[in-house]
């Protein structure tokens, strides 16, 4: 579903805004770090975050990602949560600390946090450049 001359974009230190509905119906957006696996657009949250109960509640979401290196090169993927996974040992976290700020291990970790893994099945694309 994302083209694969934009899939580069999911390689660089790219921040991705996802949007959610809130339980009122009103959109919830914010920045995260993203990776495609292929398959899956899959970003790293904590279940006390609105993101996670909205996604719970409502599996739909929209990401959109700009090139870091290009702001006029974009691509925007709306699907599903099709899974949202324990992140065991905080595994993806860490591997996008090492991708976006080059640490080993994620610094803003909460001993309280339980950290996920969102798997976005893309439905649908837009995309620039």
């Amino acid at each position: 579903m994302i083209p694969s001359e934009l899939r580069d974009i999911f390689d660089k230190k790219a921040f991705a805004h996802v949007a959610t509905i809130g339980p009122d119906g009103a959109l919830h957006s914010s920045p995260v770090w993203v990776e495609f696996d292929g398959r899956h657009v899959r970003f790293s949250l904590t279940t006390d975050r609105q993101k996670y109960k909205n996604l719970k509640r409502d599996p739909r979401i929209a990401v959109s990602v700009i090139d870091p290196d290009n702001p006029y090169r974009y691509v925007e993927v709306r699907g599903r949560a099709e899974r949202i996974d324990i992140d065991e040992g905080n595994a993806f976290i860490n591997s996008m600390a090492k991708k976006y700020i080059d640490k080993d291990v994620y610094p803003w970790h909460r001993p309280t946090d339980q950290r996920v893994v969102v798997h976005v099945l893309p439905q649908a694309h837009s995309s620039m450049g």
